[in-house]
């Protein structure tokens, strides 16, 4: 009989970990029924994490320069700058895209567009990025069927080779091809500048961010998941955009025959995790909206025994920091790690204010639950100026590891459109990627040379070693005698506090507009995902 089925899945399974397909909650879409009887992911994959941008962009410089006549390109972007420098030899999504479709490949791509452009910053350049696609011979769409205030925040790339399926590559995680993305471990920032972000992080911000590279079946998995979306959106009927705009927008070019899954290339095992928000009209593909990037996380810390490690740009919500004090508490011994911006990344009073009270409100939950184990660390490089943290990152005791678009936060949980890939390795011992993860993302946080991680890999003593480097550095900027600078970027996070006339004004504004829930009214009302 199938472990799964039977209940007597090992721990380090995937079936010990990964949702069920009925617990993914959303029996309408096809995602689940494509694999095999009693799985609801693809086993045999190769999954490499990409850490920083300067790391992802190489990687996809490369495999979009490797794309030929006959392949496929699939693109989902919440923001896109076609001429974004993406390495220091100038090398732009935009061009490669171009020089894909001159070469004979197919392009297909979805961008986001909101039902009110406030931001003059990197919403238009969605636009321009689909009429130069357009007008080059590509396939693309500004998707719009979202929710008022939400947006699709998706972030993928597919390549499928059908005459070289081996080397089929998907790109899935926290990454935008936009201004600020590309620094790297050293974090002395990205030249090419976002405008929007608090003028505390510095003339040229430093950026921390991560994404994840797949190889195998479940490149498969993430271009359906572009399907589904792209079949619905070609009826261009979903969204509040102009009548007229319809009318002169091209009918959208019908998506090629689909391939057959690529053949394994690791041990990895991916579950995709998604957010669709109840709306209407009503996805076809997700008709009461999905959360299963919500119910994943509960699931996994479910099972958590020994520590969790999040890396979020928004651990702001107290319902989600919920899930995470409910195991501090069942689990007496469970330590909780996390890293988060130390500043907002728009520095208005509004943001300020609503981030600081919900921030305050989920850090008192997990120190409520956890008291000394929990830390909470926000990172600096080495001129003392805060890095901005994007990554979307959580381990589990060194066996479920999550790599995604969403946050914790209630938006992207249940508002947003979101796509998270979870990862359980198979290999002997079966916790490889998630143990690697974490390593390296310690290594870096440390200041560390690659390969000194000895003193890292039990992770509860590991945590240890987070603590008191965090702790010399706050040391240092507290000592009146100069002194040579501690190595490592962790600064211990100070919780946001407001007094009771911000809290007043604040939390109905951001809980309606800044953090709002895409539950159906029955599944909210019962505090379910």
């Amino acid at each position: 009989m199938d472990p799964h089925l039977s209940g007597t899945a090992p721990e380090s399974g995937p079936a010990h970990w990964f949702l069920a397909a009925e617990e993914r909650g959303n029996p309408a879409t096809d995602l689940d029924r494509r694999h095999p009887a009693g799985t609801s992911w693809s086993a045999g994959n190769l999954a490499q994490p990409l850490i920083d941008g300067t790391e992802c962009f190489r990687h996809l410089v490369a495999e979009l320069d490797d794309v030929h006549a006959g392949d496929r390109i699939f693109l989902s972007a919440w923001m896109g700058v076609r001429g974004k420098p993406l390495d220091e030899a100038g090398h732009a999504l935009g061009a490669l895209l171009k020089r894909a479709l001159d070469a004979g490949a197919s392009v297909h791509a979805l961008f986001w567009w909101p039902f009110l452009t406030l931001r003059r910053d990197l919403i238009p350049d969605n636009r321009r990025f689909v009429t130069a696609l357009r007008r080059r011979g590509g396939a693309a769409l500004l998707d719009q069927r979202v929710r008022p205030i939400g947006c699709h925040h998706q972030k993928f790339l597919v390549v499928r080779r059908p005459r070289r399926p081996e080397t089929d590559v998907a790109f899935v995680g926290g990454i935008d091809p936009c201004p600020s993305r590309r620094d790297d471990e050293h974090h002395r920032g990205d030249p090419d500048v976002q405008s929007s972000i608090d003028d505390r992080y510095g003339t040229r911000p430093a950026w921390h961010d991560a994404h994840l590279l797949v190889r195998g079946p479940a490149v498969d998995d993430v271009e359906h998941c572009f399907r589904e979306r792209w079949s619905d959106a070609a009826a261009s009927r979903r969204g509040p955009i102009s009548r007229t705009r319809r009318l002169l927008s091209p009918r959208p070019a019908p998506l090629p025959t689909p391939l057959p899954p690529p053949p394994p290339a690791g041990t990895c095992s991916v579950q995709l995790l998604r957010t669709y928000p109840a709306k209407r009209p009503r996805y076809p593909f997700a008709p009461q909206g999905e959360r299963s990037v919500a119910r994943g996380y509960v699931k996994a810390l479910r099972h958590a025994r020994r520590f969790v490690y999040v890396e979020d740009q928004f651990l702001w919500s107290p319902v989600v920091a919920e899930a995470f004090a409910a195991a501090l508490r069942r689990e007496p011994g469970l330590r909780l790690i996390a890293v988060v911006p130390r500043l907002p990344e728009k520095g208005g009073t509004v943001e300020i204010a609503t981030n600081g009270v919900a921030h305050g409100k989920a850090l008192d939950l997990l120190h409520a639950a956890g008291g000394d184990r929990v830390d909470v660390y926000d990172l600096e490089n080495a001129e003392g100026l805060p890095i901005y943290l994007h990554s979307k990152v959580c381990v589990v005791d060194d066996r479920w590891a999550a790599v995604g678009s969403a946050n914790l936060n209630r938006r992207s949980w249940a508002y947003d459109s979101e796509l998270t890939a979870a990862v359980v390795d198979e290999e002997p011992g079966g916790h490889a990627f998630a143990r690697d993860l974490r390593l390296r993302l310690w290594r870096e946080h440390l200041g560390r040379e690659p390969g000194r991680t000895s003193d890292l890999t039990d992770p509860v003593a590991g945590a240890d070693v987070l603590r008191r480097a965090a702790d010399r550095l706050d040391r240092w900027h507290r000592a009146a005698e100069p002194a040579p600078r501690p190595p490592g970027h962790l600064r211990g996070h100070a919780r946001p506090g407001a007094s009771p006339l911000t809290r007043a004004w604040a939390v109905p504004v951001e809980r309606a507009v800044m953090d709002p829930d895409g539950r159906p009214a029955r599944l909210r009302g019962r505090g379910r995902w």
